[in-house]
C-alpha cells in the first residue's frame, strides 16, 4: 500500500482540521507527509503511556484527601450534610457540592461514591476554604514526604497547583487532543511528586513500571 493511499485513509477519518496540527508542526501540509502522521501516532502512544501514571496518582490523591474528609465526618461522609454544606456551590464553573450530590446517587457505599467524584473535586479540597477543617491538622500525617519547613499553607498550594497542571494534561489525554508540546518530563516528574509526597514505595514501584519516558525520549 502506498503512503500516499495511507496519508489519505487516516486524514479522511482523523479530519483534516485535526490533522492540520500535525502538519504544521512538521512544515507545513506537503505531500506524502508521513511526518505529521508519526507524530500523531506518538501523540496518541504517549497518552496511552501516560495513563497508568495519571491513574496512580489520581487514586493516591483521593486516598488521601478521603481519609481527611473521614477524620471529620465519619466513614459515610458522602451524605454528611456538614460536610456538604462546606462545599462550595458556585453559579458558574465546576461546584464540587453538586458533583458530591450527583456522585452520591443511587450509591449505597463509599468506596461506590470515590470513583464516581471528578478529578476536579478532589484538587477542590487543596483550596484555603479547608485549611482550619482538614489541612492545619492533617496535612503533615497525610503528605509526611513534603518540605516541613514550609508552611502548611504553602504545602497546600504545592499541591493544588501541581494537580491543577496534571488535570489540564489528563483533560487533554481524555479527549484526544495535542500534547506534543507540552513539557510531558515535567507533567511526569509533578506527577511522580504528587504521589511521593504521600508515599515513596508508591512512587518507586509505578516508575518502575511506567513506559511514559521511554515514549518521551523517543519523540519524532
Amino acid at each position: 500500500m502506498s503512503n500516499q493511499k495511507i496519508i489519505d485513509a487516516v486524514t479522511i477519518v482523523i479530519s483534516p482540521a485535526r490533522i492540520s496540527t500535525y502538519e504544521n508542526a512538521t512544515g507545513g501540509k506537503k505531500p506524502n507527509n508521513l511526518e505529521a502522521l508519526n507524530l500523531y501516532a506518538w501523540n496518541a502512544d504517549i497518552s496511552g503511556a501516560l495513563l497508568i501514571p495519571l491513574h496512580v496518582c489520581e487514586v493516591t490523591i483521593r486516598y488521601a484527601v478521603s481519609r481527611a474528609i473521614e477524620n471529620i465526618y465519619g466513614d459515610r461522609w458522602p451524605w454528611s450534610s456538614g460536610f456538604e454544606r462546606s462545599l462550595p456551590n458556585p453559579t458558574r464553573g465546576f461546584s464540587s457540592k453538586k458533583d458530591l450530590i450527583n456522585a452520591r446517587l443511587n450509591q449505597r457505599t463509599t468506596g461506590k461514591v470515590i470513583p464516581e467524584l471528578k478529578f476536579a473535586f478532589w484538587q477542590s479540597i487543596f483550596t484555603s476554604r479547608h485549611d482550619q477543617r482538614f489541612w492545619n491538622p492533617y496535612l503533615t500525617d497525610l503528605f509526611h514526604n513534603m518540605n516541613t519547613s514550609v508552611s502548611i499553607q504553602d504545602r497546600r498550594k504545592v499541591i493544588y497547583d501541581e494537580l491543577e497542571q496534571i488535570r489540564r494534561l489528563r483533560n487533554r489525554i481524555a479527549h484526544h487532543e495535542p500534547i506534543f508540546t507540552r513539557n510531558l518530563s515535567d507533567d511526569y516528574q509533578k506527577i511522580l511528586s504528587l504521589v511521593s509526597y504521600h508515599c515513596t514505595t508508591i512512587t518507586t514501584w509505578l516508575d518502575e513500571h511506567q513506559r511514559a519516558t521511554e515514549i518521551i525520549a523517543k519523540k519524532p
